[in-house]
């Protein structure tokens, strides 16, 4: 029976093949409605507007990352049960990702609620005597119960775990996610940056010793390719995930729905959307920014939010929003959430003017005193700076280890000047993000001219 393989052919990874066995283990879950909703939910966000390829979903990315798992289980020999755990603990790691992926978080004030808040509560819907039943109906010999499920959400959620192993291949720098993430939004955005030798890399993977115990590391032929790969995060994240015009887009997008959260209630041009589970869950969310930008209590308000309103929340996915983007586009209504509606709909383009070296806190206060001189000119969505700190590697929270040819365990940066020479420097991208209609307009073309001439920032 273990040698009959089901296979899911994928464009990233070519032939992934699971055992009979392994498919009983993941079927289950990828048969919910929860895993089914990731079909609808695109990985890279508003990505597509750029790079017109990147229509892919959390759901096929689940689905890469699992296998991924699998393989790396394979080839570091864990037994069957750990395999098993690791395998629906990668395939189940977004669950809770809501429309647009990380874009939709940011319709919270200061981004206070994400998407791994969300995941307990879907994790929760399988961790039933229920499911449990009908799951070890079709695994006699793996059968899951609480504790398992548990260590399953634990690796998830980030909490301490007894085996560091497991926990690595689900979340670490060196996890099944990252592996399969840079390979398939390389793939699908139409570019190179991501791309490493993955079967080499796979080839190096090894258990080794470090202070805290048993660890997923590399062998020392792999500090090729490790460096290959993390440079290969970087550029990705510099030139796909943060591209300017994809989080400029990405920001017009949440400043749509924040002021249609505060429209709804009281303005009677919406009133059809106000009992949709996406404006009743718009308006919901207005409440919490009120509430939260009082500083009090926070954590205590964010769970009974997240209580209330998981059930609207499990349902929402891109269409929802793609079709009230559709619906506001349509409208003839002097409102900021229609304006931005149709720049959206008509990939009106907002207009970039970087700022990376600049004195950041000098261009936020120049930005603000302008928009408070022409308030009654410009809106405040059309005008935004936008940073995007990122650290492509860290080597004091959570180093990579190498055994070398004599089985010590160290540090990658020990072996390696590039990994060195990056570990735990935080880069900065920063830019000005500007509505198109009013890019100019000699006052906006004045304010552009003096952010760029502002001092260099030491």
């Amino acid at each position: 029976m273990n040698n009959i393989f089901h296979v899911i052919k994928d464009p990233v990874h070519g032939t992934m093949q699971f055992t009979s066995v392994e498919d009983k283990w993941v079927k289950p879950f990828i048969d919910s409605p929860h895993f089914q909703r990731l079909r609808h939910i695109k990985q890279l966000g508003m990505g597509d507007y750029i790079f017109p390829g990147a229509v892919h979903t959390r759901f096929n990315h689940c689905l890469g990352c699992c296998y991924v798992a699998s393989q790396i289980a394979h080839k570091i020999k864990l037994p069957d049960e750990d395999r098993q755990l690791v395998m629906i603990a990668c395939l189940l790691h977004d669950i809770g990702h809501g429309p647009f992926s990380h874009a939709f978080e940011g319709i919270f004030h200061e981004k206070l609620i994400r998407h791994e808040d969300w995941t307990p509560y879907f994790l929760a819907e399988y961790g039933t005597p229920e499911f449990f039943m009908e799951y070890n109906h079709g695994n006699a010999r793996h059968h899951l119960n609480e504790e398992k499920f548990q260590h399953i959400a634990g690796m998830i959620m980030h909490k301490p775990v007894k085996n560091h192993v497991l926990a690595d291949i689900v979340s670490s720098q060196l996890d099944a996610d990252r592996l399969d993430y840079l390979l398939r939004d390389s793939h699908f955005c139409g570019v190179r940056y991501g791309e490493f030798d993955f079967r080499w890399m796979l080839h190096c993977m090894a258990i080794v010793q470090s202070p805290e115990g048993a660890r997923l590391g590399i062998t020392h032929k792999g500090i090729g390719v490790v460096e290959h790969y993390v440079m290969a995060r970087r550029l990705m994240v510099r030139n796909i995930y943060h591209s300017q015009k994809k989080l400029a887009l990405e920001h017009f997008l949440v400043e749509l729905l924040r002021h249609l959260a505060e429209s709804l209630e009281h303005y009677s041009a919406y009133a059809s959307i106000r009992n949709t589970r996406l404006g009743k869950f718009l308006m919901a969310a207005d409440e919490f920014n009120q509430v939260a930008q009082t500083g009090t209590d926070l954590e205590t308000h964010k769970m009974q939010f997240i209580q209330d309103n998981y059930s609207n929340y499990k349902i929402l996915c891109d269409y929802d929003v793609y079709s009230l983007i559709r619906q506001l586009a349509g409208m003839c209504a002097e409102h900021p959430a229609v304006e931005i509606a149709t720049r959206i709909q008509h990939r009106k383009m907002p207009k970039i003017i970087r700022l990376d070296y600049v004195d950041l806190k000098a261009a936020e206060q120049t930005l603000n005193e302008f928009k408070a001189k022409y308030h009654d000119d410009f809106q405040d969505w059309q005008l935004a700076i936008i940073q995007t700190p990122h650290r492509s590697y860290s080597g004091a929270d959570d180093p990579i280890f190498v055994s070398n040819e004599r089985g010590d365990m160290q540090p990658i940066g020990n072996f390696s000047f590039m990994m060195n020479a990056i570990s735990d420097k935080l880069e900065h991208v920063a830019f000005l993000s500007i509505d198109k209609i009013i890019a100019d307009d000699k006052r906006v073309m004045s304010l552009t001219k003096h952010l760029q001439a502002l001092p260099v920032y030491q």
